[in-house]
């Protein structure tokens, strides 16, 4: 039985894998198994901001799965047990599992606890750039922020707040490749370790009982994983791991997108976690965590679905046995939901005629249609400078292109533009729009993973500063008011920009990715 570890000092998200992995070496072994463990590597997306190093995240993901596949089939083990916890790492296993379709279990290491109470709510990672944003704006003092760094981030364990991490993880359960309560489990409780041991006896059950990840991972586990997205309001990110991942499985972009929509229209928002309230991971699986929403949605599941425990979802949800009360101002019942619809919308229009992607479980009803003025930068970099001089003003859109798959190239996060707009009290009455993505503890108006990103010709390159730009969420559209001659006149005059990097991974990665509807896997 392989056990792939992404254990490292450097990610927080990691720092407790080897003593998980130890814990599923004792499963195995006591079911008896042998279990032989290999390393993988694994990027912190939080520490990768700021600088040149976003650029290699997304990139990872398919990095990472090739590693899988190298070494399952290299020493053709019989079975695969993957211990990893954050944004791209996760997808990353879900994608070789469904690749190699051998038996196979993955395990979270589990969400970090909440830091000190900052701005009405426990603090995160993230709560340093809203600091800063709060900081140039002459809210708080240097103290507050030296005094934050310290106390944000008190635990090892991915981040405390519904991001790419945690969401990926609570859909990985969903889907029934992690065992139930793997997705939640703080990383410093105890449970986490006997989880461990758990998924040790559940691979060697699985081998036994011949299940193989294609067994689990289907059409009606994905939709399973999309409804629970849509219920928790979990990250715009996770649209384009689930489109990854259906690729593996031959599943068009363009089903995809189908059900993204079907399921968002009639799946209801039934969670309110950080960044849409106060509430952190510990509070979320304390309240019930993803067995309690599947069983509140559980007339949406396809319960028939095989699960990693051997059973299907139907079965394991008649099993499930609540450690905590139920928390009604985190987990709603279906009848009384947060919001009618899901937590995550596609958007099309003429500027994304492909799809863009936007979370309105984080963003304010008044906010959810917004017209306002392009002012356009070719960068992230260039956006968060003119942020942080003071130079966007209530009612601009920001528009920030060249960030896409190819062209960033690696899909960069526009996460500190937002937090800086938050910061400096704007995220109210702005929104940006992006070929790139966002991080899921984003909030404010935001449209993301617009394709055809500019980098490939899409209209997005064509938009100009002083364009006016809608933002409707409620009719899923995204719309300049300009007309559709000008903007094919514009995009004649258009020359594709210079690969910015022309060697190593980036440069292979600039030419191979695809679009993000279509989850920016290599072709």
């Amino acid at each position: 039985m392989g056990i792939a570890n992404s254990w490292n000092e450097l990610v927080p998200g990691h720092f407790n894998l080897r003593q998980v992995g130890e814990s599923v070496k004792k499963g195995i072994h006591m079911a008896g198994g042998t279990a032989v463990e290999f390393g993988l590597i694994a990027a912190c997306d939080g520490t990768a901001q700021g600088h040149k190093g976003m650029h290699y995240i997304l990139p990872s993901r398919d990095m990472i799965a090739n590693d899988i596949e190298i070494m399952v089939e290299a020493h053709q083990l019989d079975a695969i047990v993957m211990l990893g916890s954050c944004d791209k790492i996760f997808p990353a296993m879900l994608m070789a599992a469904a690749r190699l379709d051998i038996p196979a279990i993955i395990l979270p290491g589990g969400p970090m606890l909440g830091g000190e109470v900052f701005d009405g709510r426990k603090s995160d990672l993230t709560t340093m750039s809203e600091s800063l944003g709060m900081l140039k704006a002459g809210k708080i003092t240097e103290d507050v922020c030296h005094r934050l760094e310290n106390t944000c981030g008190p635990t090892c364990g991915s981040c405390s707040f519904l991001g790419t991490a945690n969401t990926m993880c609570s859909l990985s359960e969903a889907i029934g490749m992690t065992l139930p309560n793997g997705a939640l489990t703080p990383a410093v409780y105890s449970e986490r370790l006997r989880l461990g041991e758990s998924t040790g006896f559940a691979i060697m059950n699985m081998v036994k009982n011949s299940i193989t990840a294609r067994d689990i991972i289907t059409i009606d586990a994905i939709k399973n994983a999309i409804r629970v997205l849509m219920a928790i309001g979990g990250s715009t990110n996770a649209v384009l791991h689930l489109s990854a991942l259906a690729h593996e499985l031959d599943i068009s972009a363009e089903t995809m997108m189908d059900l993204y929509e079907e399921l968002s229209d009639s799946t209801p928002q039934i969670v309110k976690v950080n960044p849409a309230a106060k509430f952190d991971m510990e509070d979320f699986h304390r309240a019930g965590g993803i067995p309690q929403v599947m069983h509140e949605i559980s007339g949406l599941l396809e319960k028939g679905a095989l699960t990693v425990t051997g059973q299907t979802v139907g079965e394991n949800l008649a099993a499930m046995n609540l450690l905590y009360q139920p928390n009604r101002d985190i987990i709603k019942p279906l009848e009384t939901p947060f919001a009618p619809q899901g937590g995550i919308a596609i958007l099309k229009g003429n500027i994304a005629p492909k799809s863009g992607v936007t979370k309105p479980a984080a963003i304010l009803p008044e906010m959810r249609h917004f017209t306002g003025k392009a002012v356009c930068f070719d960068s992230e970099d260039a956006a968060e400078e003119a942020i942080l001089a003071g130079d966007i003003k209530p009612g601009d859109v920001l528009v920030i292109r060249y960030e896409g798959p190819k062209g960033g190239p690696g899909m960069r996060e526009m996460f500190k533009a937002m937090k800086y707009l938050y910061g400096m009290g704007l995220a109210s009455n702005t929104a940006i729009i992006t070929d790139g993505r966002f991080s899921g503890t984003n909030n404010g108006c935001f449209v993301g993973h617009i394709s055809p990103e500019a980098a490939e010709g899409g209209p997005i390159a064509a938009l100009r500063d002083g364009d006016l730009i809608t933002i409707d969420i409620p009719n899923k559209t995204i719309h300049a008011h300009v007309t559709d001659e000008e903007i094919a006149q514009r995009l004649q005059q258009w020359q594709a920009p210079k690969r910015k990097f022309t060697k190593g991974i980036l440069g292979i990665y600039s030419q191979l990715a695809s679009s993000a509807h279509e989850g920016a896997v290599l072709k």
